[in-house]
């Protein structure tokens, strides 16, 4: 009943009265249509039909009790109490009935009698007004409550899962809670709806958190370890479309979430009513959907391919569950893993021996993944420009050896990657990430550091704010994006163009003259997503401060424009990739010499919407040099020679490049 309907005022039959056929008469009067206005006036006036009484002159204002004759009974014409209908016995009082009552009930004069004061149900009396409409809008909205409810409960967490079969299924998740719901009492029943639609629509969202965490990095949201993922993300969404597109993205998202608890909180609100308004029926239906459910799943009966019957809710949140309690129980794990290492005990003297003297630079090449490579509509052109790299390189006297890696992420998550290569560690999570960098294990690029024997630096573009990371991986000095020299415009979310991150690194540190031999970490960082719009090859003399990228920058593609197609996508990457590897040999062709050693590799993968959502995690990793004696230390590898892999090339875990590096360039060697 709606809060703004005061309960019917019936007349009571005379209390000696043999039987309630008047109060029966009224109660069950047939439904008139709503007259017009001068007509209820009329009404009100001569209308003598018992019922309210107007008060007498010279009575108070205020209600009068009704005065009781000899015999016990009211006067009638005092007002009698209301008679309240049999179906709110049954203790539903839910707004929902009430207005469905309204709906078929006309206006009622004041009971002052007053005739211009008619009660006003529904909003603003529409539902008298239009009790057609109002019953098409209850039975529109129950509808709609109800497939809300469905669509939660059956949609697959994955975007490529989702098709039209997916939806045609039976859930015994709907036959549960329609049990449950039906057993408990009235308030019982309200407050278990409210927590039940609200723990719907929550699960719905993080759903919605899988889809993308899919389309970015191939996996599903990790509740324990990814919500700072959510930061970056915004980052990445003001560096792409400006600071106004990173809020409107986040008050998006709020909005969105709160919508989302608020409506199937009332979803499910409105199903518990429905149920306990149709009781009968509603336990009749539960249970026969229940034994078609047991049959349908004991036969596995199928529609177009897909099982009719399903738990794939419950399947769902029992993985979620599973998936929480590993991430918990994975920090004991990792202590564990971290504690091995083969050479933490090595003296200083003894490490990377093979390589003394020589310039040793780590590039890392931002999404250049096997992908890549390996696609029929990229690797054509990404073929070509391996080809004339390798050319470059060995017009320069240098020669080359090529594997595969398998990284620990895809999509993103670069700071996963490097530190599994250089730690020698699988870190596949933020938080193992940070029990490496706040531990004392040592890597790849600290051993270089413990040794004496070289500078060890960081050119780091991609990095904007502080890094104290940058002390536990062992660099005596970090070039950020702000000490670079570089004073041109950034490209998307790349700060400062590879061709001009190794020209700087040429300037700052490589050729300097009387210098003791130098470790570098190079991340490249122009083939990061979005990939639009990219930088391209200039002449390296007139590279300058970075300001002439901005006539290069203004002819670019516009990253809104490039995300509408998947295939221009795919095309931006593909330039971006070859840019970056451009780069690189070019500037080994202007500036390498007998003592420079390059390893450049990539960190992952890029996102399904480049890789068609292959699992494949694989990168090409690359050492070139031009002194023999560094590459015959890794001839028992199998490599490719030039820096192509070829398909068959071997293949490892990422975490295992760095002691079979150490063990390579050690006193052993091999």
């Amino acid at each position: 009943m709606s809060h703004l309907t005061p309960p019917r005022q019936l007349p009571e039959t005379d209390a000696d009265a043999p039987d309630r056929t008047r109060a029966e008469e009224a109660s069950t009067a047939p439904v008139a249509t709503d007259p017009e206005p001068a007509q209820v006036v009329a009404a009100g006036a001569a209308d003598e039909t018992p019922g309210p009484a107007t008060k007498e002159a010279g009575e108070p204002a205020g209600d009068s009790p009704a005065t009781e004759t000899d015999g016990g009974a009211k006067d009638e014409r005092e007002p009698a109490e209301a008679v309240v209908p049999d179906t709110a016995s049954t203790g539903e009082d839910s707004a929902d009935e009430e207005a469905d009552a309204s709906t078929s009930t006309t206006d009622e004069p004041d009971p002052t009698g007053a005739a211009g004061s008619p009660t006003r149900p529904g909003w603003f009396g529409w539902r008298r007004r239009y009790p057609r409409t109002a019953m098409g809008v209850h039975m529109g909205t129950t509808v709609l409550a109800a497939v809300l409810v469905f669509v939660v409960l059956l949609v697959p967490n994955r975007l490529d899962w989702i098709t039209v079969q997916s939806f045609l299924r039976l859930p015994v998740e709907v036959i549960f809670l329609a049990a449950v719901l039906l057993v408990l009492p009235s308030k019982g029943r309200r407050i278990t709806a409210v927590i039940l639609g609200a723990f719907v629509g929550l699960s719905g969202v993080l759903k919605c958190l899988d889809m993308g965490f899919r389309q970015t990095l191939a996996r599903p949201f990790d509740l324990v370890f990814d919500w700072v993922l959510l930061s970056d993300g915004a980052d990445w969404v003001k560096d792409s479309f400006g600071r106004s597109g990173e809020v409107l993205a986040v008050v998006g998202v709020i909005v969105l979430v709160i919508a989302v608890l608020t409506l199937s909180a009332l979803a499910m609100v409105r199903l518990a009513n429905v149920l306990a308004r149709h009781r009968p029926v509603a336990v009749r239906s539960t249970l026969v959907l229940g034994v078609v459910w047991i049959l349908c799943f004991t036969l596995g009966v199928q529609f177009g391919g897909v099982t009719l019957a399903t738990n794939g809710y419950a399947q769902y949140l029992a993985n979620r569950v599973q998936y929480v309690r590993d991430g918990l129980g994975d920090a004991d794990v990792f202590k564990k893993q971290m504690a091995v290492d083969a050479y933490a005990k090595t003296p200083a003297d003894r490490l990377l021996t093979g390589l003394r003297g020589k310039d040793v630079m780590f590039t890392f090449i931002e999404s250049y993944g096997r992908v890549a490579i390996d696609d029929p509509t990229m690797g054509p052109e990404v073929d070509a420009t391996l080809k004339a790299g390798d050319a470059r390189l060995k017009a320069a006297g240098f020669a080359a050896r090529s594997g595969w890696l398998r990284s620990p992420v895809t999509g993103a998550g670069s700071w996963l990657a490097h530190s599994t290569f250089l730690s020698g560690l699988w870190i596949k999570n933020q938080q193992r990430y940070r029990t490496l960098t706040t531990s004392d294990r040592a890597t790849l690029t600290s051993y270089f550091q413990k040794t004496g024997a070289w500078r060890t630096v960081g050119i780091v573009p991609g990095v904007r704010k502080a890094w104290p990371e940058g002390k536990y991986f062992g660099l005596d000095h970090i070039y950020d994006s702000t000490h670079l020299g570089y004073q041109g415009p950034y490209f998307s979310w790349t700060p400062v163009p590879d061709q001009f991150s190794l020209e700087a690194f040429q300037k700052l540190e490589h050729s300097k003259k009387n210098r003791d031999p130098i470790m570098a970490e190079i991340i490249l960082a122009s083939s990061h997503n979005p990939w639009s719009p990219i930088a391209h090859m200039i002449d390296w003399k007139d590279l300058g401060d970075g300001k002439v990228f901005y006539k290069i920058k203004k002819e670019g593609t516009n990253p809104t424009e490039v995300w509408k197609s998947a295939q221009r996508v795919r095309t931006e990457y593909r330039k971006a990739i070859q840019y970056s590897l451009d780069s690189l040999t070019e500037w080994m062709q202007r500036y390498g010499d007998d003592r420079t050693v390059l390893v450049f590799l990539g960190d992952h993968q890029p996102v399904p919407t480049v890789t068609g959502g292959t699992a494949n995690r694989d990168v090409p990793v690359t050492i070139v040099a031009r002194d023999p004696k560094v590459l015959d230390r890794v001839s028992n590898w199998g490599w490719t020679d030039g820096i192509k892999p070829a398909d068959n090339a071997p293949e490892w875990t990422m975490n295992k490049f760095r002691d079979r590096f150490m063990t390579a360039y050690g006193p052993q060697g091999g």
